[in-house]
């Protein structure tokens, strides 16, 4: 027994039902740096019993580098090719969460694929917490190497606002647990595959 099919086993109840419609597509999660897709996608993962999966994660080992450091050494271009090329990779083996990273689905190849490969959720952010949260981290974002940041990012977002806004589903992200925004999206998962939402527990 491989170790998915051991894992849908383990799914119960909504999770089941969503995995039963999603066949071997992936959920992809897209938004800008910031949002929390590495931290809520693990906890998506776990929730439905499917490996989770970080895009960024995966280029930096197939580089050998640090995102950052493919940036300073190589470029933009250089690391956006090699972004498409592996989330191509991942997309060909389902289902699993895949977090990709802020600019992935700038690339149409990449928007085309995940489209014909997975549902994709777009998770948005305002402004204000998104800076909150990158602040701590700026020297990790190479996007934000730049003399004005908040000018950068809010730049950033509305480039790249009306392509996210082309996901499946859209889930606001924001200063709540993130087990509360897992259960909202397996709420949309659950309505965008077919099935209605899973009724919340009574406090």
């Amino acid at each position: 027994m491989t170790d998915i099919t051991a894992q849908k086993q383990l799914a119960s109840g909504p999770a089941a039902t969503i995995l039963a419609r999603l066949g071997d597509r992936s959920i992809v999660l897209i938004g800008m740096m910031g949002v929390g897709k590495s931290s809520i996608g693990r906890r998506l993962g776990a929730r439905l019993g499917i490996p989770f999966v970080d895009a960024d994660a995966e280029i930096e080992s197939a580089a050998g580098m640090g995102i950052s450091d493919i940036f300073t050494r190589h470029g933009e271009a250089a690391f956006r090719s090699g972004e498409a090329r592996v989330i191509a990779r991942l997309l060909a083996s389902g289902p699993q969460v895949l977090a990709t990273g802020g600019g992935a689905v700038m690339n149409e190849a990449t928007r085309a694929l995940i489209k014909q490969r997975g549902v994709s959720i777009w998770l948005s952010a305002e402004l204000d917490l998104l800076m909150r949260r990158i602040s701590k981290r700026k020297a990790e974002r190479p996007m934000l190497q730049t003399d004005d940041p908040v000018a950068t990012l809010r730049e950033l977002l509305a480039t790249r606002g009306p392509i996210y806004a082309q996901a499946d589903i859209t889930v606001q992200s924001r200063d709540v647990p993130h087990d509360a925004i897992v259960t909202e999206i397996v709420e949309a998962l659950a309505g965008f595959l077919g099935d209605p939402p899973p009724e919340r527990s009574q406090p």
